[in-house]
């Protein structure tokens, strides 16, 4: 028999989520979570706006798949971050949503368990716990910006926005990024030029309405007022890095060229550590000097960082993973990234 239908030809189910509003019911924000989100999200605009002369360093593992490592990262951070505040404000990477080139894992979120059972709404669950826990450290938090959807189950948590190379053309994520409620860096795309970015920033800063859901899960169309607190974040591109005095300069001129702010961060991973994680400390050994020569349009790095270095292929069993070792992007361990940043900061605070 002929199949005669239009639509859902290859859907094969269709399975109804929790609403972000019965997630947020069931793990609610604490008051001082939420005064601690707050005050994160003020410094992180102070910190873009030059009223606050910090360095904004996102660190932290390429991508979360065991909450208990997290919190044991998320704990040695905030000693860390006490022991630097002078000069540098620690944000903890907590990626959640992991973009594919092809296939390959998609993160806590889409599949929890590593196991292509994608209990989506158990990831949420994990999820939100997780950033509640960390939360109540005191850590501002950051995260990738991946899924339309998700944002409304979390971004109540988060103080920092990352949109990745490969989405930062994507109009979804610009017109969903100007209703975020913290600051959103873009980064280049993956040639290395900073044009997509630029427009982004462009587009961001301005009002947009889309389709969307509410509180309540219904589909709706959202209408924003814009992002003012967006920003480039530089990664390199084309197996070549464009942090150095000369990339960042030219950089400068295009924002300046386009009316945009000059804030610029720099990724030390990808491109420009020749996806070699060992370089990522030079990467920031020479920013930090630019820094001290003057520059005044960097405003902090981004840094893949893991308890353990390296990374490693998901085993059929995951009672097999090592603990604290990516199973995403190769990071530095705890050691190299403590000793990174508290050179960035003796320097920082000697200069």
């Amino acid at each position: 028999m002929t199949d005669r239908r239009l639509e859902d030809i290859n859907i094969s189910a269709v399975k109804r989520l929790i609403t972000p509003r019965e997630l947020k019911r069931r793990l609610p924000d604490s008051a001082s979570v939420v005064q601690s989100v707050i005050g994160n999200r003020t410094i992180v605009r102070d910190i873009l706006d030059r009223r606050d002369t910090r360095q904004m360093i996102v660190v932290g593992p390429c991508s979360i798949h065991d909450p208990a490592a997290a919190i044991d990262y998320g704990k040695r951070l905030r000693a860390l971050a006490d022991e630097v505040s002078e000069t540098l404000y620690l944000v903890m990477r907590v990626y959640f949503e992991k973009p594919r080139s092809t296939i390959g894992w998609k993160g806590l979120i889409n599949d929890p368990h590593m196991n292509d059972s994608f209990e989506i709404e158990e990831g949420l669950h994990i999820a939100r716990r997780l950033l509640l826990d960390l939360a109540g450290l005191g850590l501002p938090l950051a995260t990738e910006a991946l899924d339309p959807i998700s944002p409304q189950y979390l971004q109540d948590l988060i103080s920092w926005s990352a949109i990745g190379a490969r989405t930062t053309e994507s109009q979804t994520h610009r017109v969903m990024s100007s209703g975020l409620s913290c600051a959103v860096g873009f980064k280049n795309g993956t040639d290395g030029s900073f044009t997509i970015a630029i427009n982004a920033l462009k587009s961001v800063s301005h009002p947009h309405i889309f389709l969307g859901i509410d509180e309540d899960g219904h589909v709706s169309t959202v209408e924003t007022t814009g992002n003012p607190y967006g920003h480039i974040v530089l990664r390199g591109g084309n197996d070549q890095p464009n942090y150095d005095e000369q990339s960042i300069a030219r950089c400068e001129q295009a924002l300046a060229k386009a009316g945009v702010s000059p804030c610029i961060m720099v990724d030390c991973s990808h491109d420009n550590s020749r996806k070699k994680p060992d370089l990522q400390p030079g990467v920031a050994e020479d920013v930090t000097r630019q820094l001290l020569a003057g520059n005044t349009s960097i405003i902090g790095l981004m840094v893949e960082s893991n308890i353990n270095a390296g990374n490693q292929p998901i085993p059929a069993n995951t009672d097999d993973l090592k603990y604290g070792v990516s199973v995403t992007d190769a990071c530095i361990d705890w050691e190299t990234t403590e000793r990174a940043l508290l050179e960035m900061h003796k320097r920082l605070k000697a200069g």
